[in-house]
């Protein structure tokens, strides 16, 4: 089994990288690649999508490698590959982005992408730092994974999900901020797995082994 995680020049994945090598190793999951190759990701058996910065910035740099997004699209939606988007990479699952300018998603999770407007002005943007997961709804990946566990979060947009089942936690930072979302094969986390020790690496793994 392969596991790829997506190198479109949208963050660095190192971290990402170590910590899927990690869990895979101790679960006997297979290899962990990073790559930018379309024809690698086109047979990938689970996919990863991180991604930093900026929704218009990370869309244009992934879907300006046409060979590398069609792949990562056909994966997905014809052949039911496992697929796991981080911070930017899961808000492109949504239908459109509000930063910056109007920007289309992939439309997989139907939402939108907006500005964090915290209820208290005293709470600032970007939302960074550790926050308590609120589990909305089960799914295999967070299997162990309960109310209260921490997550680290750099973000300052979030998504609106217009489905309710298809948020499957929350965060509270002056108001319910999206932290996981996920549908089918697909899901998304707007925290870094990576870097929220046990509970993100016990997420990683989950992922590894999940079969939708």
């Amino acid at each position: 089994m392969t596991t790829v995680l997506v190198d479109y020049d949208s963050g660095n994945l190192h971290s990402a990288q170590k910590a899927f090598e990690r869990m895979a190793q101790e679960g006997n999951a297979g290899a962990v690649i990073v790559t930018s190759d379309p024809d690698v990701v086109a047979k990938a058996d689970r996919i990863v999508l991180p991604g930093d910065g900026a929704f218009p910035h990370c869309k244009n740099e992934l879907f300006s490698r046409t060979a590398l997004a069609e792949a990562i699209i056909d994966a997905v939606t014809n052949r039911a590959v496992p697929f796991m988007g981080i911070c930017v990479g899961m808000q492109m699952l949504a239908t459109t982005g509000h930063e910056y300018e109007e920007t289309a998603g992939f439309g997989w999770i139907a939402g939108d992408i907006r500005k964090i407007t915290p209820s208290d002005p005293a709470l600032k943007i970007p939302h960074m730092g550790w926050n308590d997961l609120v589990i909305d709804t089960p799914h295999p990946v967070l299997e162990g994974i309960k109310t209260g566990e921490h997550a680290y979060f750099v973000h300052s947009y979030a998504m609106d999900v217009a489905n309710p089942s298809e948020r499957l936690a929350h965060v509270d930072y002056g108001g319910e901020i999206t932290a996981i979302v996920g549908r089918d094969n697909i899901i998304g986390m707007q925290f870094h797995p990576e870097k929220s020790q046990d509970a993100g690496l016990r997420m990683i793994s989950n992922f590894l082994h999940w079969t939708p």
